[in-house]
């Protein structure tokens, strides 16, 4: 367990790929309590990353800390950025997606609809292209909701599905989902303090096609 921050309220990690983010045998949580050397710990997951992807994750080592950090994930202040490895290239460099999702719970997958109804929500984030190369782009992804597959599914509605991805029609690839949870901008729950922290992307194909860090 990689630990980039760590007190007796919050605890920053890096979520390896396969690993649930959920409070299960084998989950984050049971990790981060194995790597504390208390088994009786408390560790909240207060967002979550999909099985298949990694990176940075905050975990609220309190029930005061868990309420306060989903207080600002709801009211916006907790932001989170990806770095994430497209087929093909957005036709703007920059830009925003909004969409209406809705989850299909029966086959684990989110669809973008124009229809409103019970299990549909809406879907916005903010992305900017930092490098293509050989019919893959590296780009940045800002959340401004936190919907379930939304990176996933609103670049594959665009013709953009990630490297890897074959759940939302990328084509086969000897990788797993080319996405990264790279920045988190939260309040401390208890001092008040901005915090923000990078973890760069890994160093395995396809995130290694593209030189510059991030």
């Amino acid at each position: 367990m990689e630990f980039v921050y760590l007190d007796k309220r919050v605890a920053v990690c890096v979520k390896p790929v396969g690993v649930l983010s959920t409070d299960e045998p084998g989950g984050m949580p049971s990790l981060v309590r194995q790597a504390l050397g208390d088994e009786h710990a408390c560790v909240r997951t207060v967002h979550r990353l999909d099985r298949a992807v990694g990176g940075l994750m905050v975990f609220a080592r309190s029930a005061y800390a868990a309420a306060e950090l989903s207080r600002q994930i709801r009211e916006g202040q907790f932001e989170k950025e990806y770095l994430a490895v497209v087929h093909g290239a957005p036709t703007r460099s920059r830009g925003r997606m909004e969409d209406l999702l809705r989850r299909d719970s029966r086959e684990h997958k989110t669809y973008v609809t124009d229809t409103p109804g019970k299990d549909v929500r809406p879907a916005a984030l903010e992305y900017e292209t930092l490098e293509s190369r050989d019919g893959l782009s590296l780009v940045r992804v800002r959340l401004l909701t936190g919907r379930t597959h939304q990176i996933r599914c609103q670049f594959a509605s665009r013709g953009l599905p990630l490297v890897g991805d074959r759940k939302y029609g990328a084509r086969s690839q000897p990788c797993g989902v080319a996405l990264w949870s790279h920045k988190i901008r939260f309040i401390h729950p208890e001092s008040g303090e901005k915090m923000e922290f990078i973890q760069n992307k890994p160093d395995i194909y396809p995130f290694n096609m593209f030189s510059g860090e991030y």
